[in-house]
């Protein structure tokens, strides 16, 4: 794919190679073609981890469908959505840049990596079909949301996602209904931008190569990488580096020693889904359904039923369940990654975070002894009429929950992505969770507007910043702009072939 592997002293280095990695160098070249650019993966091949297509939701997370975006109740009973529309916002911000990337030749065939899927937000419950309700009135009243549908008319309901009604005895039901959600392949997409990026001059993509040291230097760092197969060690020296490597990024910001680093640690969480492939029962339910929460279940753990589109084939997958691991990485992750992980400055705060989330523990250890059986009852409370002999369990991803002293006694799994920046912005790490993919170009944007301020300064990359975002400087949660977010979005729809 790369037309070559190593790059000697280039300006940036990329540890990782999944969604966040293949959108700040697509966009880091595109502003500045004269840039060099390295990027080093541990395993064979790219875009295996956590973006890999099987091993996340796949949801174009834009606060449609997802109620732990919206969980908060005034004192007159309507609901919060104000997080709700700034994840939709981030989101049009991906899809503006994917969409540039298919016009302009970096990313062919959209429909392998992003297709149109409807979301629905669907509970039961009288107590929860009052919150839907609420919570569909709050989103409805925003342009963003306006063609959201709610209904508790269960011939509707079955209308928009027949399994969810198969078999299900009389009780209250709800449902709201957005067309323009998406399934996105993040690997795909990131495989992509990466090809892409590998055919550029002065660019260099080596899979197969740990990171194993990160040392100041100067103004800049040394690298040290080993690549895994030969055991060579090659070592760089760069600039900037960017710490896009997952699960990997803790041990890694330990290793270079950065003060922004100190009591910061990681809780790792497995991942399984329950995957069924059967052709009948697949072509009979077309969107992502997502639930209310379980109870004792963290935010990452909302469960939901989704139509996934992967390598050209449709599956359906269900959970997600968690797991518990000592594993940063679900691939190339090792046993000893947490007790490694842990410093005499993180270890107060590790100790703190666990004594104050035994409910996180008892759900972790309960859900690593569940049979089928126990699976399976969960999902009949989406697909009461689900056979266990058409699901299979697969493994997915590792998540790794940022710990902070700021957490103090708070939980520990909440969403959105530590960005760590350090003093000189010479070096940037990610950590966190959901929804960070798909708000990944909205996240780099920051990481450019932080470390590389000098390429949007001028105004010639300011007009190459809106060639590729359109929006990027504006404000399209205004009433006012209401007409400009429907251009805009239209016209990315139809490249990316969602319309």
């Amino acid at each position: 794919m790369a037309s070559r592997t190593h790059i000697d002293n280039p300006d940036v280095i990329l540890i990782g190679s999944g969604v966040m990695s293949a959108n700040l160098a697509a966009l880091l070249k595109r502003l500045d073609p004269r840039l060099t650019i390295q990027l080093y993966e541990v395993t064979d091949g790219l875009a295996q981890e956590s973006s890999d297509g099987w091993n996340n939701a796949g949801t174009g997370h834009a606060g449609i469908c997802e109620l732990s975006y919206t969980p908060k109740r005034e004192a007159d009973g309507a609901v919060n959505v104000s997080k709700a529309i700034e994840i939709f916002e981030q989101f049009e911000h991906s899809k503006q840049f994917w969409s540039y990337a298919v016009a302009s030749g970096m990313a062919e065939r959209p429909k392998e990596f992003i297709n149109a899927v409807r979301h629905i937000s669907f509970v039961h419950g009288e107590e929860q079909v009052d919150f839907l309700k609420a919570r569909h009135a709050g989103m409805a009243a925003h342009h963003f949301f306006r063609e959201m549908e709610y209904t508790t008319d269960r011939a509707k309901i079955a209308s928009w996602a027949p399994l969810l009604l198969e078999g299900r005895g009389n009780v209250p039901i709800a449902a709201t209904k957005m067309d323009s959600g998406t399934d996105v392949n993040f690997g795909e997409l990131s495989r992509k931008l990466l090809g892409w990026l590998g055919r550029q001059e002065g660019c260099g993509i080596a899979t197969g190569h740990r990171v194993i040291g990160l040392k100041r230097s100067g103004a800049g760092w040394n690298v040290r990488a080993k690549n895994r197969t030969t055991g060579e060690i090659h070592v760089n020296c760069t600039k900037f580096v960017f710490v896009g490597a997952g699960g990997g990024s803790l041990p890694l910001l330990q290793k270079a020693g950065i003060p922004e680093a100190r009591g910061l640690g990681g809780f790792p969480i497995g991942g399984q889904w329950l995957v069924c492939e059967n052709p009948e029962i697949v072509s009979s339910h077309q969107a992502k359904v997502y639930g209310q929460a379980l109870d004792a279940a963290p935010t990452m753990a909302v469960p939901h039923l989704d139509t996934r589109i992967l390598n050209g084939n449709k599956a359906l997958l269900f959970g997600p369940f968690a797991a518990w691991t000592t594993k940063f990485l679900h691939k190339q992750g090792r046993v000893t990654d947490l007790p490694f992980s842990i410093r005499p400055n993180n270890l107060s705060t590790l100790i703190n975070i666990g004594i104050h989330n035994l409910d996180l523990v008892r759900y972790l250890v309960q859900q690593g002894m569940q049979s089928m059986a126990d699976r399976m009852k969960i999902l009949h409370v989406f697909y009461p009429g689900a056979q266990a002999k058409d699901w299979k369990l697969i493994d997915a991803g590792i998540r790794v929950q940022a710990i902070k002293k700021t957490d103090g006694q708070a939980g520990i799994v909440h969403y959105g992505t530590e960005v760590i920046t350090d003093a000189s912005r010479t070096i940037c790490a990610l950590l966190g969770a959901s929804p960070g993919a798909s708000v990944s170009v909205n996240i780099v944007l920051d990481v450019i507007g932080k470390c590389f301020p000098q390429l949007l300064a001028s105004p010639e990359g300011h007009a190459r910043m809106k060639a590729m975002i359109p929006t990027y400087d504006e404000d399209i949660k205004l009433p006012e702009n209401a007409a400009r977010f429907r251009e805009v979005r239209q016209q990315a729809e139809e490249i990316l072939q969602l319309r």
